[in-house]
């Protein structure tokens, strides 16, 4: 008689087996129990703040090890996952963890990203990364290269791109709500960290972080609190600043519903710039040719405490800009549509049009989402692609964001050729594009 195979053993042929189970009948255990033998067996890599999100959102499968190099931040992980084996360090979670997993969450700061992921990639894991995909552009690529040459099952976590908001938004855009999109606009309360800063002379005896382990790839310095917990995204040596961060949220809706690509010029503004930090606040140009049948368009980004102009089309009884805290603002020949910045609650400014929809309801044109982490864990089980793959929507999505986090950086009017997304009329420092790693981390 043949014995069945379970989602634990499919999953499991992409790598050496990792033993014999014996799997249980599901008559035997009821219905609506899933079997042990049917659940992935998935390690986390930085398991405090969203980490702990993510290890929450996958938790339906079985959660065998988790790593971080701040158990004290962490201690919620500790206590709600006391079955998982605990790491400080993922290299050696990796190494002794790697034959029985089948897939791995990475929600380390973004200079880990890479690193961490590309060793889950190199095992045939099915890997989920927190956004921004990576630091740098090289970085992107060789994980987008890496997930399509392997095949490897991935999802980045810009969980907005999961969300019905979205696809509400494109299904306006296509009926013509608003007619031809000509700008868009993104603004964000960002940075709610401190950038705009020189770094700092004294050094510090970290408390509970291993200091060592959280520089991972990146270049030794002394620990001081202006970088961790939570700081580090303002430094560039460690983050993208407020762009890198919000706008893989906000902008995935423009970059998939116009379809954008690289755009042909970015023209950043903002305050005082730093050598090691981004500036407290920037308004970002980008400038996209026309496409297809999409005219050239503009997607313009601000953080810190620009704003948008208040809309022409926009009620008087309403207050600009709706949600402070971050949103965008869609503007076409034929009026505006205003959303949050996960492209939730997309509502025309024309009252008309607002009530039309709301009596006559779009037809739903693109199939909604289970959600960013049921994408994901769906597709490592052998089910359909995750709709933000490092090959895919995200790869493009990030290497995008990540040419205006470099002309905001350079404080230059950068130009691009649409086609690859390389810069053509200035020269940037290498180390901007492809990092150094510290000896002990490769890419």
């Amino acid at each position: 008689m043949p014995k069945s195979v379970s989602r634990r053993e499919f999953v499991g042929t992409s790598t050496a087996a990792a033993g014999a189970f014996t799997i249980v009948p599901r008559h035997v255990l009821g219905r609506g129990y899933t079997a042990p033998s049917d659940k992935l067996n998935i390690a986390c890599i930085g398991v405090g703040g969203m980490g702990m999100n993510d290890v929450d959102g996958v938790s339906g499968e079985q959660i065998v090890a988790m790593a971080d190099v701040d158990w004290n931040h962490a201690e919620e992980a500790r206590r709600k996952y006391p079955q998982a084996r605990r790491y400080t360090d993922y290299r050696e979670l990796f190494a002794k963890e790697g034959a029985g997993i089948d897939a791995v969450t990475v929600s380390t700061p973004d200079h880990s990203h890479a690193a961490a992921a590309m060793m889950s990639l190199k095992l045939g894991k099915a890997t989920y990364c927190q956004k921004p995909l990576a630091r740098t552009p090289h970085e992107v690529k060789a994980l987008a290269d890496a997930a399509r040459l392997g095949k490897v099952v991935t999802q980045m976590g810009n969980q907005g791109h999961a969300m019905d908001g979205v696809r509400k938004l494109r299904e306006m855009i296509d009926a013509g709500v608003i007619g031809t999109v000509r700008e868009v606009h993104y603004w964000t309360n960002r940075p709610i960290w401190p950038q705009g800063i020189t770094r700092p002379t004294e050094a510090h005896n970290p408390v509970n972080i291993d200091w060592n382990l959280w520089l991972g790839p990146a270049a030794e310095r002394p620990y001081n609190p202006a970088y961790a917990p939570f700081r580090w995204r303002g430094w560039w040596d460690f983050g993208t600043g407020a762009l890198g961060d919000m706008a893989c949220h906000g902008m995935d809706a423009a970059y998939w519903i116009l379809d954008l690509g690289f755009p042909e010029r970015i023209i950043p503004e903002s305050t005082e710039l730093y050598p090691e930090t981004g500036p407290k606040a920037s308004r970002v140009e980008y400038r996209f040719a026309a496409k297809g049948d999409r005219p050239a368009v503009n997607v313009y980004w601000r953080d810190g405490d620009f704003r948008p102009p208040r809309p022409k089309e926009l009620p008087e009884t309403m207050s600009w800009p709706p949600a402070d805290i971050g949103g965008q603002l869609w503007v076409g020949d034929d009026g505006a549509i205003v959303a949050g910045m996960y492209a939730e609650d997309p509502l025309p400014l024309d009252p008309k049009k607002a009530a039309e929809l709301e009596a006559n309801p779009l037809k739903e044109k693109y199939p909604r989402s289970k959600g960013v982490y049921t994408e994901f864990l769906d597709a490592a089980k052998g089910g359909p692609a995750a709709h933000s793959a490092f090959d895919g929507h995200a790869g493009g999505l990030t290497s995008m964001v990540l040419l205006g986090c470099l002309a905001v950086r350079a404080g230059r009017d950068l130009r691009i050729n649409p086609s690859n997304g390389t810069i053509t009329n200035e020269q940037l420092p290498e180390e901007w594009l492809r990092p150094v790693y510290r000896e002990g981390w490769t890419l």
